[in-house]
């Protein structure tokens, strides 16, 4: 008789934070640790992920929203301040509280109608921004500016909507941050392609402070395994390429 597969597919949201402790521990010879190692562990893992902000973007932490424009309204802030959006009076129902960034926008008229329709709007840094000479003009809001803070994002939209645009919206995508740890009973915000570099990274950040020893080790088996997870991160797209023709005489 043929032995039987599980038939699941989720370790990746039953793996819990003690056990990612437990394991990159283990793989530094310690067992059976509790008290300051375990919240040690935990702090690491927190800085972990922060770590990974700087590596790049992270696809499962991109998402899309739509923010009604408000006329002669130029400035729209996203705070960070907590989960379910109350500290701001402009994030949108759906709740955004860990925006990194807006990756691409668009002006989007007749939104969820069958009439629904996008117009590109372009990112500019600031010192474009800044050379606007009247950043409360009104019109048709094509460009826009995005300032992050600490404690925020702030999109600087121009022009500001005029009466016939105060009706659209501006849909973007945007990155959030990945969330905390937290609980030692929670799973992590990471997709299971990112579990192995989690744990191994884990481990060389563990090692610093209870096995130097072994260190650049486990910082070469870390670096290894993040390397093939933000590969395989991502969606994938055909890529055609056309050479260029060039004629004698132009």
């Amino acid at each position: 008789m043929a032995n039987t597969t599980s038939g699941t597919a989720t370790f990746d949201k039953t793996f819990s934070v003690d056990e990612i402790i437990e394991d990159s521990f283990e793989r530094l010879g310690l067992q059976n640790v509790s008290g300051n190692q375990l919240r040690s562990a935990r702090r690491s893992l927190n800085i972990l992920f922060q770590e990974w902000g700087n590596r790049g973007i992270h696809y499962w932490e991109i998402s899309n929203t739509n923010l009604d424009l408000v006329e002669g309204q130029s400035d729209y802030n996203f705070f960070r301040a907590s989960s379910d959006g109350t500290s701001s009076t402009t994030t949108p129902t759906n709740g955004i509280y860990g925006m990194s960034d807006v990756l691409e926008a668009q002006l989007r008229s007749n939104y969820n109608t069958t009439t629904q329709s996008d117009s590109p709007m372009t990112k500019v840094d600031r010192s474009t921004y800044a050379g606007f000479s009247n950043k409360l003009s009104e019109g048709t809001p094509n460009q826009y500016w995005v300032e992050r803070f600490v404690d925020k994002v702030t999109i600087h939209i121009y022009p500001t909507p005029d009466s016939t645009n105060a009706s659209k919206n501006m849909h973007f995508y945007y990155i959030n941050r990945i969330q905390d740890v937290g609980s030692y009973t929670n799973a992590t915000d990471l997709p299971f392609r990112f579990v192995p570099c989690m744990v191994s990274g884990l481990s060389y950040y563990l090692s610093m402070k209870f096995a130097p020893q072994l260190t650049q080790q486990h910082k070469l088996i870390y670096e290894d395994e993040l390397q093939r997870a933000l590969q395989e991160d991502g969606s994938a797209s055909s890529t055609y390429i056309t050479p260029k023709a060039y004629y004698p005489g132009t």
